[in-house]
């Protein structure tokens, strides 16, 4: 296990950052293999830097994003991370945008359609870019979720499963659709976004140990063989 810190001056520098460090990867994938493959977190931090990223010349049309998880919501909610994602990548042209959740949210047709989305896309990531919550959660592994464990365990196959958060946060009561520690893993680059202090609390707790029902963000920070980039702002 490995992370690298890199502390920002304030948002628009921590998202300058990630803008840069996606369009590195995207470039360095579409040189070395003609394609390139994102996993995206949602959320306010990062939206930014997309919309940054967006707007540099990359040949759009080879690259591939997807939400690193999903609410089980239609396409058109305003929960959905696929739209927010949508949004903050207009303005890059062509770019193909993958789906974890069928398009009204159900989740005995999201579960399917997410695993067979992810069986025509088995190459590892050229980036996956997290968010974390100040519960330690990252994706859509929350502390006590049902489905955590299945979530967290190296030797599931699939790549995707149902989470269900234990108490439901309140201003998102929604099942969700993730992929799974060891999907997120598979990438050539793992980047983790997080701004603010009592974030930075969490992240050092998380760091200090590795109790991943606690804090399942120490499932990547201290997965064997991985370096994580910790970009942080205040």
């Amino acid at each position: 296990m490995a992370w690298v810190q890199h502390d920002h001056v304030d948002a628009a520098a921590l998202a300058k950052a990630l803008a840069d460090s996606l369009h590195r990867q995207c470039q360095r994938a579409l040189a070395q293999r003609g394609r390139a493959l994102l996993a995206l977190a949602g959320g306010s931090t990062p939206l930014p830097a997309y919309r940054a990223l967006a707007g540099v010349a990359l040949d759009w049309r080879s690259v591939t994003a997807m939400p690193t998880d999903e609410r089980c919501v239609p396409h058109e909610h305003a929960a959905c991370n696929l739209r927010a994602l949508r949004a903050a990548l207009a303005a890059a042209p062509g770019v193909t945008l993958e789906s974890l959740t069928a398009p009204d949210g159900t989740c005995a047709a999201s579960l399917p359609a997410a695993r067979a989305m992810l069986a025509r896309h088995p190459a590892a990531f050229d980036a996956v870019l997290l968010g974390m919550g100040e519960d330690g959660h990252t994706a859509s592994l929350f502390p006590g979720a049902h489905g955590l464990c299945a979530a967290l365990d190296p030797t599931l196959s699939h790549a995707a499963v149902r989470i269900d958060p234990e108490p439901a946060p309140p201003d998102a009561p929604f099942a969700r659709i993730t992929l799974t520690a060891s999907r997120l893993l598979h990438a050539r680059c793992v980047i983790l976004a997080l701004t603010g202090q009592a974030k930075r609390a969490v992240l050092e707790q998380a760091l200090a140990g590795n109790d991943q029902q606690r804090h399942p963000v120490a499932a990547i920070l201290h997965a064997p063989g991985s370096t994580v980039h910790v970009h942080w702002s205040p």
